[in-house]
């Protein structure tokens, strides 16, 4: 039988049922008495495991299956849940989800699972966690030198991969370092910490394995490996470390651009496969039946997995589709609306009914026309936040920190573009909260506050933005001391320093090479990360800001625009030229008169529904040629919002509601702060499209 017909159905339904079960271990962990959950993960790893038994993926089967031996005797209530069954377990599901990706990258998907079936079978034996550990050094003694060099797909995440390629791009090398210690050394932990301090001199780590924490408990054999950017030429990094003593060997292996983009393609087509596949999918089901819910990225994986049966007939009636395709299908439409917009100007001068009644027809199915196109490309934020509760988890627990994660706006839709590039910026912000952000459990005490930290994640939609926070209520940003490094790397001069804002201290965290870490971590603090968040942000056309109070937390703000859409917006005038402002931001319209605008400390206010909102004129923002407010008696005004913060906008004439198109200014037209866009009207006029967001500071 030709199983590669089937290899696309499998790795939706894999990944399918991997979420599920790390959604569901998340579940368990804190309601380990609740059976009912340990039957739904069951039931998916026992439907994973029959799936890789026929497709040939004997690694992914045999792990699964030990991993199902330990499930039984858990919902049969023959073994009790504690913390050492949760690591292994959650180790699994690392192991296959690297599996998994691996076939997605055209590989085998095989993968050393020696050592974590060893230790799932102890448990299933009832042996204690030492002596699984014990059990299984042997085996990993013999295969020491292969263990040591694991896949770097398996090692790294999207966001290191990025990192280090984007390094290499820049002009530092990169490198892949295995570090053995002699044999007779007693103290490896000490040769282990000399070696990085080497490293930390020369350049930055992004990741160690194990992890640095574990190095340091001397958690390890006597091997570890590190992936380093350095700042000095590989023969010089090469005599570095060999000078240390009681070092076996070093070996120092350049990393080169190519072969890191290729991993970080392979991982990148996992969600193209998965969310393109379920877009299609759910667009055609809003076909058949137009009068239901908007389409959506994909049913629950709780609720697949719970069904694995129902799963076959949903994957036969999906197709992929280019996203050039959906890209060319959204400008021909873009030019229908513009065309029909002529049409129904043209036929309220003509007045005719025969011709009325065929463009509000043409008006209605290119209503219906429009609402599908649009959801084609539109995927909820929830196939992007839906990975950060298991992060946030492994994190506090190698932090020995008490966290929880708080999501809200996971239905928010934004460009399915924009989603697959927005996964590591979050990862990193999320990283830095856990890490510099929260305190420890003894912080928290000392400072009066509860033990456990939270997180909050929010999305939420504002004019024609989308807006992502991470805020923590930790410790705050310690600006004194983010002055201090700032100077000392040459970021700002000690007279500049004297004059920043505190937001203008607080944007400093973004300045290349700019670290408060005090020491290296797997996590934060590698001097690359908040940098390259920027100017990932900065390519979508957003913007990422901070602000912090000290003792009470910080709140990381990222706001993108939406490129490419058709947006329902009020048309206005000022003198003879027309602007657009989408209909999302503005609360009201009405006219005020000159004499109730007064002036308070300096700017212009008015009294609104029982609270006093600034004033601002369009026309002066703007600077119409030959329009100005000042003269006239009454003025017509819009109030919009941003957040909790509202304005009241002066313009000359309203005239109206109308649906647009959103388009770019291109390449050529930047650092226009108050315009987002442009639109062609009905009448081919072009209108520029106001921003609403940088109206209100």
């Amino acid at each position: 039988m030709e199983m590669n017909q089937y290899l696309s159905i499998f790795i939706d339904e894999a990944n399918e049922h991997l979420q599920s079960l790390n959604e569901n271990m998340l579940r368990l962990e804190q309601q380990p008495e609740d059976i009912s959950i340990v039957q739904v993960i069951f039931r998916s790893a026992h439907t994973l495991k029959g799936m890789s038994a026929s497709m040939g993926f004997e690694d992914l089967a045999s792990l699964t299956h030990e991993m199902e031996n330990v499930l039984d005797l858990v919902r049969n209530d023959k073994l009790k849940m504690n913390g050492h069954i949760f690591d292994t377990l959650f180790k699994c599901l690392d192991a296959l989800e690297g599996m998994v990706q691996d076939i997605v990258g055209g590989g085998t998907g095989s993968a050393d699972v020696t050592e974590l079936v060893a230790q799932l079978k102890q448990i299933v034996k009832g042996e204690p966690a030492a002596a699984a550990g014990k059990a299984s050094a042997p085996a990993a003694a013999a295969g020491a030198s292969e263990l040591a060099l694991v896949a770097t797909h398996l090692l790294l995440d999207q966001y290191q991969l990025s990192v280090l390629k984007q390094s290499i791009e820049n002009g530092s090398p990169a490198f892949h370092i295995e570090v053995t210690i002699r044999e007779d050394c007693l103290l490896k932990g000490v040769r282990a910490y000399m070696v990085f301090d080497a490293l930390e001199r020369n350049g930055e780590v992004v990741k160690s394995h194990p992890t640095v924490q574990e190095i340091e408990q001397e958690q390890f054999g006597r091997q570890f490996s590190v992936y380093y950017i350095s700042r000095i030429p590989q023969n010089e990094l090469q005599d570095a470390l060999d000078k240390i003593s009681e070092l076996e060997s070093v070996a120092v292996v350049p990393l080169d651009a190519e072969s890191l983009s290729e991993l970080d393609e392979s991982r990148a087509g996992q969600h193209q496969i998965q969310e393109a596949a379920a877009q299609v999918a759910a667009a055609a089901q809003t076909a058949v039946k137009p009068a239901e819910a908007p389409v959506r990225a994909a049913k629950p994986a709780a609720e697949t997995s719970a069904k694995p049966a129902a799963a076959a007939p949903v994957a036969n009636k999906t197709i992929r589709v280019d996203i050039d395709r959906l890209d060319s299908l959204m400008n021909l439409f873009s030019e229908l609306l513009i065309d029909r917009v002529r049409l129904e100007q043209l036929a309220s001068e003509v007045r005719r009914n025969d011709l009325t009644e065929t463009v509000e027809h043409m008006a209605r199915v290119s209503g219906d026309l429009q609402s599908i196109v649009l959801k084609l490309r539109m995927v909820p934020v929830d196939s992007v936040f839906n990975r950060f509760p298991r992060m946030v988890r492994d994190l506090a627990k190698s932090l020995g920190k008490k966290l929880d994660l708080v999501i809200t706006g996971a239905e928010t839709e934004l460009d399915r573009t924009v989603i697959d590039e927005i996964g590591d910026p979050l990862v990193h912000l999320i990283r830095n909260s856990v890490d510099h952000g929260v305190e420890t459990i003894e912080g928290r005490i000392e400072a009066g506050k509860p033990e456990t930290g939270v997180v909050h994640l929010r999305a939420f939609h504002s004019g024609n933005h989308v807006f992502i926070e991470i805020e923590d209520d930790g410790r705050g940003i310690n600006q004194p001391k983010v002055l201090d490094i700032a100077v000392k790397k040459n970021i700002v001069s000690p007279d500049e320093a004297k004059k920043l804002s505190d937001d203008e201290i607080n944007m400093l965290l973004f300045a290349p090479g700019f670290s408060t870490a005090d020491k290296i971590s797997d996590i934060s603090g590698r001097g690359v990360g908040l940098d390259v968040v920027r100017t990932k942000i900065e390519s979508l056309g957003g913007v990422v800001s901070v602000t912090s109070r000290t003792g009470l937390g910080s709140k990381f703000s990222i706001q993108l625009p939406l490129t490419l859409s058709i947006i329902t917006a009020m048309l206005v005038k000022l003198g003879s030229e027309k602007f657009a402002i989408p209909l999302t931001s503005i609360v009201e319209t009405g006219i005020i008169k000159r004499s109730d605008i007064r002036v308070l400390h300096g700017s212009k206010v008015i009294e609104y529904r029982k609270s006093i909102v600034p004033v601002l004129s369009l026309a002066a923002v703007l600077d119409s040629p030959d329009y100005s407010d000042e003269g006239e008696h009454e003025t017509e005004m819009l109030v919009i919002r941003k957040g909790e913060k509202l304005a009241a906008v002066l313009v000359d004439e309203l005239i109206g509601q109308s649906e647009i198109v959103l388009k770019t200014l291109g390449k050529y037209l930047t650092n226009l702060n108050v315009i987002s866009g442009a639109t062609i009207l009905g009448d081919g006029q072009v209108a520029l499209i106001v921003d609403p967001n940088a109206l209100i500071k």
